[in-house]
């Protein structure tokens, strides 16, 4: 008999194809706008001048200031620049730190955002808000910050370097994995995070050798929507508050932290909920944890916190801030266990489940 749940059904418009960056004037006008600020970091400035260019009178100009952990600082100046600039709504071009900044503007001004996303992180798809201040990162929910249209241009990910692909990627499938044991898991997003399994799995191999294959960026992309809605749709867990931990009180970058922790997390806790992670064994190999490792390492991800920056000393703070605040895991932890999972992937060993 299949389980009992709720489906909280999806808001947020899609658009999804080749070329598709074409239609973000349409859709601007379509949620009833004249006036748009484009949003980008510093590296993708040139992307965000060229789509202004595009856009024409509707563009109010280029805010190109967006950083990694969307920090509070860079969110005042950046509401500043959108309050002066006379736009009505953001669009925002880029990956989860230019995708996190459209949402800080939106939450505290109420526009509405068009997002461009440019790598498979997977924030767009949800009302989650990570900021940064004072040295540590929180998150947030609120209906609010979920963006009113996504275009998805598989064009725009042809570029996207190997590394940043398979990094990007992992932390995607790490939205899937959570969702996967989520108390609020339905069955629509359990498939669409089995088929993301699936379509990664195809794909990543192939960027590897030849990273402009159009249908394997198509595979990859779409994939990374599936595990966005996911992420979007359902509780996170363990995995996304060490991540948030390590990128907000250490700096350290966001794909690449979520690619590294991500055997050790599932390896963690697949030992209480082995029959809800299946999906991944099936695909990735079994145990779960150590399919994903050997994929990771297959595909030349980064399999140590160390090679990031991080110094072994910080495990132990960075444990202790994990537990300051009560939150749900299928499997439940002690600040010891949470400090041998950290060591374990600062060293990057392969995980035994």
């Amino acid at each position: 008999m299949t389980r009992a749940f709720i489906f909280p059904g999806m808001t947020t418009r899609v658009v999804f194809g080749v070329g598709t960056l074409a239609q973000v004037a349409d859709e601007v006008a379509r949620l009833g706008h004249s006036r748009a600020l484009i949003l980008s970091t510093p590296h993708q400035e040139d992307q965000a001048q060229a789509l202004a260019s595009t856009l024409g009178p509707l563009a109010a100009g280029v805010f190109a200031g967006a950083a990694m952990h969307t920090p509070t600082d860079v969110t005042e100046t950046a509401v500043a620049a959108y309050k002066a600039s006379g736009a009505t709504c953001v669009v925002s071009l880029g990956g989860g730190s230019t995708t996190g900044l459209g949402k800080a503007i939106a939450v505290r001004t109420g526009t509405d955002q068009v997002v461009i996303p440019t790598t498979y992180a997977g924030s767009e798809m949800t009302d989650i808000l990570g900021e940064t201040a004072g040295g540590e990162k929180t998150t947030r929910r609120d209906p609010a910050i979920r963006p009113e249209v996504v275009v998805y241009d598989v064009d725009l990910t042809l570029t996207l370097p190997v590394a940043l692909t398979m990094t990007s990627a992992l932390n995607a499938i790490a939205h899937a994995m959570e969702a996967f044991y989520a108390p609020d898991r339905n069955p629509v997003i359990e498939a669409m995070c089995r088929d993301a399994m699936r379509a990664f799995h195809t794909a990543l191999p192939v960027l590897q050798s030849d990273p402009q294959n159009r249908d394997a960026r198509a595979e990859a992309l779409y994939a990374a929507w599936c595990c966005s809605t996911a992420l979007g749709q359902v509780s996170m867990a363990l995995h996304h508050k060490l991540a948030h931990v390590l990128g907000g009180s250490f700096g350290m970058p966001h794909s690449e932290t979520h690619a590294v922790l991500l055997p050790h997390t599932t390896a963690f806790n697949a030992a209480a909920v082995p029959d809800l992670l299946t999906s991944i064994s099936d695909v990735f190999g079994a145990p779960a944890g150590a399919g994903l490792w050997d994929f990771a390492t297959r595909i030349g991800a980064p399999l140590r916190l160390a090679d990031l920056g991080l110094r072994e000393p910080d495990l132990d703070r960075a444990a202790d801030i994990a537990l300051k605040n009560a939150y749900w895991n299928p499997r439940p932890f002690t600040r010891d266990d949470i400090r041998d999972l950290l060591q374990a992937a600062f060293e990057g060993r392969r995980p035994t489940t």
